[in-house]
């Protein structure tokens, strides 16, 4: 009864005492017809205003993707377009260095012209594993021009992790910065494709040039021979043309390649300048990775395709992060949850609000730091977008509301973003079926796995999975809210409020996120069996009060008391990047398993870190980055939980 507006009762009630009886009729019927749906009325009428806003925002999206679709665009075609058009002006900014739209274009075409000579056509992969620099963009999109696929590959990776990574994608050649050069030689042998190796040295590597590489070939030497200039008679790259892999955990297993298309990487630019209105009079402050999609797509994007110039770092620092958006006078700040937490942390100063940053840009932000964080740094907007990488299905919060990666739209929701959130068991993630074998969709407040509409030919639906197609298959469910319908499953649980803002809650399978980086469950088993035999081990997240996304914690079963800890760390950093590496690790003399004999990761994961919870099993703390393991005791416990240590 709360969402009735009594004025409109009284309003048709009165009509109806003064008009004829067919309009006495009609008015019963809109007078029954809005008491039944009036809390349904209220909530749209409600929401309304910010429904129309995304209407027009989409709306725009979806006419100038059209235009890009109709005339055969491509990120490569819209960068040379803005060379020719402004080809003084800053494309991307790093360091001290300023690279302008000419500069960048050439550099492609030289890409182009090397890799052309050598024989690579279209489909054939190379990979790419280097660190932020404007070179890296400049690669993969000269690397476009001939149809090449660039594969960007996790700079942080070693040994299995990274070896699996260039193996999933076949590479017919391996470019990498000099300083990683000894990580991919490691794994050079176990590379069933045998690529070419080519060692690239950026601008600020020059004194790397002359250091001997065994294996590679100096990439710098062959680009040095070739003119910026477009090939004459090539064939150009097309729209639907696949244009880079990304690699993302999804929710199982090792990293997998994710596919993204020139439509789809257009689209992706494109939502960021309409949701964020962003303009050419921009500059964007990228200090994500750029083998990520919130790096490589949505932070250099808007760079090779609208003319908005880009500030690149090479890696993320909270001390300088406001005085460097000071120094570059950027106004769009780039950020993941993590990252924000990390700015309130440091100590003010007086670039907290001495900067030109209007709008902050990324996906993470939790509610218990939002506030805060906009208060703080004087931000005028925060957009948060939420989607996965490999995903068909992208929700933004345009109007700021605290906490919420997006909504649904309570106008026409199935017609404007057809989404939902469907029931999965608790325990083992299983999608849950009616006896009419669909699903059951969520009410509002109900957590459910995140799910979009695939729509073959739409760029905003389709999906276009990973590499390999047998991972991508498990990624689509069929006869969802209706027979035959095919959905994307995201792996994540959500939870929608009556407005239709989405709150993330938790991801499903094996995989959680910490850091900002997804951490694969099956890899982190892999390593530890690899230093401590066939032990069984269970791996997955535990949250840590006020940090985002959830730490990595093993159990490990030791009847024996066998299990060495300060070999057990050591081997682990050096399998694992820092991000992978467990934070916890319980000692156990057994772990129970289910009727199917799997481990029972649920019941660990509720009893945690805490010590009281673990009976006589033994717990450790990982205390750096070398694997340097201390025992957890209740009072380290309670440090920890009080955010006194850092994790």
């Amino acid at each position: 009864m709360d969402h009735i507006n009594y004025k409109v009762v009284f309003c048709l009630l009165g009509v109806i005492l003064v008009v004829g009886p067919w309009l006495q009729i009609f008015c019963l019927c809109a007078l029954a017809f809005y008491l039944w749906n009036a809390q349904k009325i209220s909530i749209i009428l409600r929401t309304l205003p910010r429904d129309l806003g995304f209407i027009t925002k989409l709306y725009r999206i979806i006419r100038k993707n059209q235009i890009l679709k109709g005339r055969n665009f491509t990120p490569a075609s819209m960068l040379s377009d803005l060379a020719a058009k402004y080809p003084e002006q800053p494309c991307f900014l790093f360091e001290d260095q300023v690279w302008s739209y000419k500069q960048v274009n050439e550099l492609s075409w030289r890409v182009a012209r090397v890799f052309h000579e050598r024989g690579y056509k279209r489909g054939d992969v190379v990979a790419l594993v280097s660190s932020n620099r404007p070179e890296y963009v400049a690669i993969w999109v000269g690397l476009s021009r001939l149809g090449v696929i660039t594969a960007l590959v996790n700079n942080t990776l070693r040994n299995i992790a990274l070896q699996h990574s260039l193996e999933v994608v076949k590479p017919k050649g391996v470019i990498v910065s000099a300083e990683l050069c000894p990580a991919v030689k490691e794994v050079e042998e176990d590379i069933s494709a045998k690529p070419t190796l080519f060692k690239f040295c950026g601008a600020d590597q020059q004194s790397q040039l002359e250091s001997p590489s065994i294996g590679f070939e100096l990439l710098n030497s062959a680009l040095d021979q070739q003119p910026g200039t477009p090939i004459i008679g090539l064939m150009p790259p097309s729209y639907k043309d696949e244009l880079i892999y990304i690699y993302t955990s999804g929710t199982t297993g090792l990293p997998k390649a994710a596919v993204l298309r020139s439509s789809r990487y257009l689209f992706g630019t494109l939502a960021a300048r309409y949701f964020a209105n962003i303009t050419k009079e921009d500059r964007i402050y990228n200090p994500l990775p750029l083998y990520h999609s919130a790096g490589g797509v949505v932070g250099v994007g808007p760079a090779i395709t609208m003319g908005v110039s880009c500030v690149i770092k090479s890696k993320f620092s909270a001390s300088k992060y406001f005085e460097d958006c000071a120094k570059y006078e950027c106004t769009v700040g780039q950020y993941i949850g993590e990252m924000c937490r990390y700015l309130l942390a440091t100590r003010p100063s007086e670039y907290d609000q001495k900067h030109k940053i209007r709008i902050m840009l990324g996906n993470g932000l939790k509610k218990n730091v939002w506030q805060s964080f906009v208060d703080r740094f004087n931000i005028n907007g925060i957009v948060e977008f939420y989607g996965a990488t490999e995903g068909n299905t992208n929700i933004v919060n345009i109007d700021g509301t605290v906490g919420a990666v997006g909504f649904q739209p309570r106008l026409l929701p199935d017609f404007l973003n057809p989404m939902g959130l469907i029931k999965v068991d608790e325990e083992t993630s299983e999608v849950l079926r009616g006896p009419d074998g669909l699903c059951f969709r969520c009410l509002p407040g109900e957590p459910g796995m995140f799910v979009g509409k695939i729509k073959e030919g739409d760029a905003t639906r389709e999906f276009h999975g990973y590499v390999d197609k047998k991972a991508s298959s498990k990624k689509v469910a069929t006869n969802v809210f209706k027979k035959n319908d095919k959905y994307f499953l995201s792996g994540d649980i959500l939870v929608m409020d009556e407005l239709g803002y989405l709150y993330f809650k938790d991801r499903t399978g094996d995989t959680f996120r910490w850091k900002g980086e997804n951490v694969s469950t099956t890899e982190v088993e892999n390593a530890i069996t690899k230093a401590v035999g066939l032990q069984d081990a269970c791996v997955y997240g535990v949250e840590i009060p006020n940090t985002d996304g959830k730490a990595g914690m093993a159990t490990i079963v030791d009847a024996d008391d066998t299990v060495d800890i300060s070999k057990l760390g050591k081997s682990l950093a050096k399998y694992l990047p820092p991000y992978a590496q467990p934070l916890f690790i319980r000692l156990a003399k057994k772990i129970d398993v289910t009727s199917t004999f799997k481990l029972k990761k649920f019941n660990l994961q509720k009893e945690g870190f805490n010590p009281a919870n673990v009976g006589s099993d033994r717990l450790y703390f990982r205390v750096s980055k070398d694997g340097d393991f201390k025992e957890l005791t209740s009072s380290l416990y309670e440090e920890i939980v009080a955010g006194k240590v850092q994790c």
